[in-house]
């Protein structure tokens, strides 16, 4: 079934004030990530499915987030199919970083891409 291009956005398109769903891994995550992304890893994804209905504003664009731009995908491709507005983030965290845009640690250590 083809559903016609992925929607994308180049990492440093993303607006600042963006809501961005990160897939990666808890280890990936807790390396760096988007200041005030909601993460839930792919593996994960479908059950917790719930949580990005909640947590994104209603009408929301959703940035979706791993660390090249593979898995983020995969989940874009979904939530399109469920009607929700998501763009694929070229590059992933990878592309981020480049950008030299910003990310944090829950610790407040040096955050990385992992």
């Amino acid at each position: 079934m083809n559903f016609g291009p992925l929607p994308s956005v180049d990492a440093a398109a993303v607006p600042s004030e963006g809501f961005v769903l990160d897939v990666r891994e808890d280890d990936e995550w807790a390396a760096g990530h988007v200041e005030g992304a909601l993460h839930i890893p792919m593996s994960d994804f479908v059950n917790r499915f719930g949580e990005l209905t909640e947590a994104a504003p209603d009408g929301a664009r959703v940035h979706v987030m791993c660390r090249v731009g593979g898995r983020s995908a995969q989940v874009t491709q979904y939530l399109v199919r469920q009607g929700i507005d998501a763009v694929n983030i070229d590059g992933g965290m990878q592309a981020w970083d480049g950008a030299g845009r910003p990310m944090v640690t829950d610790t407040g250590n040096p955050a990385f891409v992992l």
